[in-house]
């Protein structure tokens, strides 16, 4: 599975109010090897700089374009859904502007 942007920059146009970020299993790791590394799913066991930047990307990104943003996080992911939903709100207070490039395609990123 690509990058959340490369599959959002796939996408080009949006035609629902709203964008929904689905971060399940991390990148090129099968279902049980993240099941396996989550487990027993009460912390943070690999944070994922990559994927908490294109995610507040992609919220920015809806957000500027007078969209809804829902982020639906996974256990498997980083190990634990509820601290890493935390991260990202945090991050979203804390980086108005952050220092990430936008992707490429328009100002906006995604047109």
């Amino acid at each position: 599975m690509p990058s959340l942007l490369e599959q959002h920059r796939k996408i080009r146009t949006f035609t629902a109010p709203f964008t929904l970020l689905r971060l399940l299993t991390p990148l090129k790791m099968s279902y049980e090897a993240a099941k396996k590394r989550a487990e027993p799913y009460n912390k943070i066991v690999g944070e994922l700089p990559d994927m908490r930047r294109e995610t507040l990307i992609l919220i920015k990104d809806a957000v500027r374009n007078n969209r809804q943003a829902y982020v639906l996080v996974n256990n498997r992911l980083e190990g634990n859904a509820p601290l890493t939903g935390q991260v990202l709100t945090d991050l979203l207070r804390t980086t108005e502007n952050p220092s990430y490039s936008q992707p490429e395609g328009s100002a906006s990123g995604f047109v």
